[in-house]
């Protein structure tokens, strides 16, 4: 499979859609999920074009490795949260859904279940606050 160029990460990539930023560097960005199956559900993804881990260039993924490190310490403290989930899905017999490759980093909580990837949007204001504490936290690692 090759990579689609119009997929919805590279069009946030390109400034093309907004997004609630959390954490970039030059080689990544790191922005909140619409769809958060959590409070605090981060996506971390390279600026480089990749399909997934199957076609992901090696430095690449170390510089994705330490950005979800950062961005997972960073969402735990934030929230004052118990643990951390970090999924990474590839093509669709994997549950991939969006083809550039991505890591899930959402904070967890004892007692509260993930919920259901149901397609429904979080209000904007409410990712908003939610960008603005993980984004304290990284400046403050």
């Amino acid at each position: 499979m090759t990579y689609d160029d119009n997929n919805v990460f590279a069009k946030i990539l390109r400034g093309e859609l907004p997004c609630h930023k959390v954490y970039e560097t030059d080689r990544i960005l790191a922005f909140m999920d619409v769809m958060p199956r959590g409070d605090g559900h981060v996506l971390v993804i390279p600026k480089a074009k990749a399909r997934n881990l199957l076609d992901v260039a090696p430095d690449d993924l170390a510089e994705l490795a330490k950005a979800v490190q950062v961005v997972g310490k960073a969402a735990k403290a934030a929230l004052s949260a118990d643990g951390l989930t970090v999924q990474q899905f590839n093509e669709s017999a994997g549950g991939q859904v969006v083809f550039h490759i991505h890591f899930h980093v959402i904070p967890r909580f004892e007692g509260v279940a993930l919920k259901p990837h149901t397609g429904q949007m979080e209000k904007p204001d409410v990712l908003t606050g939610m960008a603005e504490k993980i984004r304290a936290a990284v400046a403050r690692t």
